[in-house]
């Protein structure tokens, strides 16, 4: 009976896997292989290189100021031009005389020394050239078209972090002005408008002279008047404070200069060599990378022919290297957007946001790689919809796709709003670098992975 039972069951079992097998055929059995969807998977190797960058044009909302120089990037140098807007609507009492004056600049935070002195000189801005609301200026202007540098209004020494400083404010820096400086603003005070004020006092030039160690993170830039006036027969005193802020009614210049540029050019170039590239903010270097869009192009046509192609992806890694460098100077840069060269300038200029056809970003990422027990770091991006798009923009046009698409990597700050989507993207002009590995790279060359079906 057993046995019966046992063969009952066997036989069960193979009637089951011949249906499923039957099954499973009819869908391809019946399909014309011309509809088949076919999946294709290609790796290509990209050229990449360090460029140096002239400028940039920032919207920033504070300010470097000093001297930093870094083994491998070089100087940068960091001073400010500034307006200061008049606020509208004040009155004096009369009888009110001026007192004093003294500019106030206020820092949250500095990269570098914290003792290393820093010679900050300000100087009024004079000549006949000024700034327009509206017009864009860009980081390595001529301060010279601004100043002669005749009108010193104040200086001072001092350190970031100064130990003799007893105040409980240790993160602010104020410089005296003269009296006649206080008279001069207190009467082009009494204009009310901004525009007007601007044409009796045009701005300031902030440098530091000395130092190549601390760099200032400026927020706030403030010029103070102080004044009196005395009443009930003199016997008592009223005093007033009028704020005279470097705000976003006026306009600011954080201006760069890199004077030792063409020798750290060179140093560069020699070190790529070794299958590296470099990032460096502010407005300093650059890496340009080349998609062979052709070769991208030859070989899926080859793979999906007369199909209708999808991108499903095309990851894109870029592998940072000499993270754990113990002589590292500057910060790690944290997001960076690769973006077509084409549409750099107006991208910031317009205050664009990322899209998937033109600007990508991706941010510093680390991770345990299990079989090594090393961490790796690395940014991503995936150029799934911007690879696809130009091809189709390609065959629409029933042109040949281009032979390299040049995109260029941009160190970028970051705004999120409360539901963590970015709501500004700009320039990067404080202190960072990363070092990054090339298309030539022996160990990791840099390339791009793409997933396509044709159906």
């Amino acid at each position: 009976m057993k046995s019966h039972s046992i063969v009952l069951i066997l036989l069960m079992s193979l009637l089951t896997f011949s249906c499923a097998n039957d099954l499973t055929d009819i869908g391809s059995g019946i399909q014309p292989s011309a509809d088949k969807i076919t999946l294709g998977t290609d790796t290509f190797h990209l050229g990449s290189e360090s460029y140096f960058v002239e400028n940039m044009y920032l919207n920033s909302d504070s300010f470097l100021l000093g001297t930093f120089y870094d083994q491998k990037y070089g100087t940068t140098r960091a001073d400010i031009l500034a307006q200061v807007n008049c606020p509208e609507g004040t009155t004096f009492v009369p009888g009110t005389v001026a007192d004093s004056a003294k500019v106030i600049l206020y820092y949250k935070s500095w990269f570098g020394d914290s003792y290393s002195p820093l010679d900050v000189n300000i100087y009024e801005m004079n000549t006949d050239t000024t700034f327009a609301y509206t017009g864009k200026y860009p980081t390595n202007l001529d301060w010279a078209l601004y100043t002669d540098r005749s009108k010193l209004m104040a200086r001072r020494v001092f350190t970031a972090k100064d130990a003799s400083n007893t105040i409980s404010d240790t993160t602010s820096v104020k410089f005296d002005l003269s009296t006649d400086f206080a008279t001069r603003i207190f009467n082009e005070s009494k204009y009310t408008s901004s525009s007007e004020f601007t044409k009796f006092f045009k701005g300031m030039y902030i440098t530091a002279n000395y130092g190549a160690s601390t760099m200032l993170n400026v927020s706030q830039i403030d010029l103070l008047l102080y004044t009196h006036y005395t009443y009930n027969n003199g016997k008592d005193t009223a005093r007033q404070t009028i704020t005279f802020p470097a705000n976003a009614e006026v306009r600011q210049v954080n201006r760069f200069e890199h004077p030792d540029v063409a020798s750290i050019r060179v140093k560069l170039n020699q070190a790529e060599s070794n299958g590296l590239n470099y990032v460096s903010s502010p407005a300093n270097i650059y890496t340009r990378i080349r998609l062979p869009l052709k070769n991208m192009s030859d070989k899926i046509n080859a793979k999906v022919p007369g199909k209708k192609m999808t991108m499903n992806s095309a990851l894109l890694r870029i592998d940072a290297t000499e993270v754990d460098d113990a002589t590292l100077a500057q910060p790690i840069v944290s997001y960076m957007l690769l973006i077509k060269e084409s549409a750099v300038e107006d991208f910031f200029a317009q205050n664009k946001l990322p899209s998937d056809t033109c600007a990508l970003l991706g941010s510093f990422t680390s991770t345990l790689n299990s079989a090594t027990s090393l961490y790796e770091y690395y940014y991503t991006f995936d150029l799934a919809t911007l690879v696809g798009n130009e091809l189709k923009v390609a065959l629409k046009k029933n042109e040949s796709p281009a032979d390299r698409l040049k995109m260029v990597l941009v160190p970028v700050r970051v705004k999120f709003d409360t539901s963590n989507n970015v709501t500004q993207v700009d320039q990067q002009f404080l202190m960072s670098a990363v070092t990054i590995r090339s298309g030539k790279n022996v160990e990791k060359p840099m390339k791009i992975n793409l997933v396509y079906s044709g159906f």
